[in-house]
């Protein structure tokens, strides 16, 4: 649609918005960020904010045709930073189990591969935005 008629169906962008949401709630649910079980509609623990883009303005015609291809360096450094998100969930389950306390080092870390790969998604898969996501954790 952005392609050929340079429109974003609202109903999409929600579904797409939607769908995002309730996968960073189950991930963080899996990976021990949140003790609650993961709701199907509502926001709980984990906020995630994408703005509706104003296509004519803010997204070039041909864009979604390469995104992907733009993204690839992110996933390979995703690939290896999620390697270590899994080893840091285990090292914290111990801690958790020991403690009862999540380190923060840990947490921080593993929030910030989910903050990266939630905007290299909202990038390439979601078609949000045309700003080039940065290679950081954090915001």
């Amino acid at each position: 649609m952005i392609l050929f008629r340079k429109k974003y169906p609202r109903w999409w962008f929600d579904w797409n918005v939607s769908l995002t949401k309730f996968g960073a709630r189950v991930s963080s649910y899996l990976i021990l960020l949140i003790h609650e079980y993961p709701s199907t509609d509502e926001d709980q623990a984990v906020h995630i904010d994408i703005p509706y883009p104003d296509v004519k303005e803010e997204l070039h015609r041909g864009m979604p045709l390469v995104k992907w291809f733009l993204a690839i360096p992110h996933w390979f450094i995703l690939g290896f930073l999620s390697i270590a998100a899994v080893a840091c969930t285990v090292i914290a389950w111990f801690a958790i189990l020991f403690t009862g306390r999540y380190p923060e080092d840990l947490f921080d870390f593993v929030v910030g591969v989910m903050r990266w790969s939630i905007r290299v998604d909202a990038y390439a898969f979601l078609l949000t935005t045309d700003r080039y996501p940065p290679f950081r954790l954090s915001e």
